[in-house]
């Protein structure tokens, strides 16, 4: 029978090369917060929170989508989700993991849940945006950021296995990784399903989801997940999809970013991804109040005014094209670097 007691450590498990058991994990939390630096203190309050009484952790979701909020998260769903992981994506006892993500968010706790039940190698390094800068180990499972990876792509031979989260990967990027040995995957998920439900090798289009989960659509045609080992009811997402079976989806767009222009709907990242390559500056696509239509769809760049040639939105439909062009000189973006648009254009 699978035990699911938080306060076992997989015999495998090393940290930074060392064979720790829950007690040597508590004294090097406690090592962590006093003396570490800001992202050791994050790692070593998670050992404290982890293998206390509690039967789950709280934490602030990042804010990306919404105002930042409290959740309760139970550790047995915690373990469920990283038998998942390590379920999908072949990971082993004693396979070398790196975690280089803020352990404040949901995705750099996991990976230290991860290597504590599947019995990881992990190593630790700075949540900096050079990673695997000074780096001379090669690694079966990592996760990082997307722009991590960008700053990491001529030394990501050192990864087998790569995952991506955080903020969504855009094809501009995903092009220049397609050439790569290592095995990438973008993975979509969210604190509240406990990080990634399913994952996209680099270059496909369509998401499959993890063991356990399944996935309907609600009537606005946004996705609905179930996953019993998490949550005891469907966590409804504001995420448009296309489903193609029971476990597989096409991410089309957020329904908060849809434009109503004039009765039509526009999708934004459907618009953006037709964009990419054209555009050198960081972009992207909003819709503002308009008196005639309702909302106009407008295009935001980040950087320099500049002009654009006739014909040069001509890769778009008739009603995709921007009624205004709008530069602006930094986006705000969160600490994974995900462009926030809200506050951009507030700012």
């Amino acid at each position: 029978m699978l035990n699911l007691n938080h306060k076992n450590v997989h015999n495998y498990f090393k940290l930074n090369g060392y064979h720790l058991n829950a007690k040597d994990l508590c004294r090097v939390g406690y090592s962590f917060i006093k003396e570490g630096d800001a992202y050791e203190q994050s790692i070593g309050e998670f050992f404290l929170d982890w293998f206390d009484e509690k039967e789950y952790i709280e934490m602030t979701t990042s804010g990306t989508t919404g105002l930042p909020k409290l959740v309760r998260l139970e550790k047995k769903a915690m373990i469920y989700s990283a038998l998942a992981t390590g379920d999908f994506f072949g990971l082993r006892p004693g396979n070398r993991a790196l975690l280089c993500l803020p352990t404040q968010f949901i995705a750099g706790k996991m990976m230290l849940v991860r290597s504590l039940i599947l019995g990881l190698e992990l190593d630790v390094v700075s949540p900096s945006l050079h990673p695997l800068e000074l780096n001379k180990t090669v690694y079966d499972f990592a996760a990082m950021v997307p722009l991590q990876v960008q700053n990491s792509i001529d030394k990501l031979g050192a990864v087998r296995k790569l995952i991506i989260g955080g903020a969504k990967l855009d094809s501009s990027l995903e092009e220049r990784l397609l050439p790569l040995k290592t095995e990438i995957y973008e993975t979509y998920g969210m604190t509240e399903t406990i990080t990634h439900i399913a994952a996209k090798r680099l270059g496909d289009s369509v998401f499959s989801v993890l063991p356990n989960v399944k996935i309907a659509q609600d009537d606005r045609e946004c996705l609905v997940i179930n996953v019993s080992t998490i949550s005891d009811g469907p966590i409804i997402t504001n995420d448009l999809v296309e489903l193609r079976n029971d476990h597989q989806f096409v991410f089309l767009g957020r329904i908060d970013n849809v434009i109503n222009s004039g009765g039509v709907k526009l999708i934004p990242e459907q618009i953006e991804a037709k964009l990419i390559g054209k555009i050198n500056d960081r972009f992207f696509v909003t819709g503002l109040p308009d008196t005639t239509l309702g909302e106009k769809l407008v295009l935001v760049i980040e950087g320099e005014k500049q002009d654009f040639p006739a014909g040069f939105f001509d890769v778009l439909g008739k009603y995709e094209k921007p009624k205004e062009i709008i530069f602006v000189s930094k986006f705000k973006e969160n600490e994974n670097g995900k462009l926030l648009r809200k506050p951009t254009l507030q700012s």
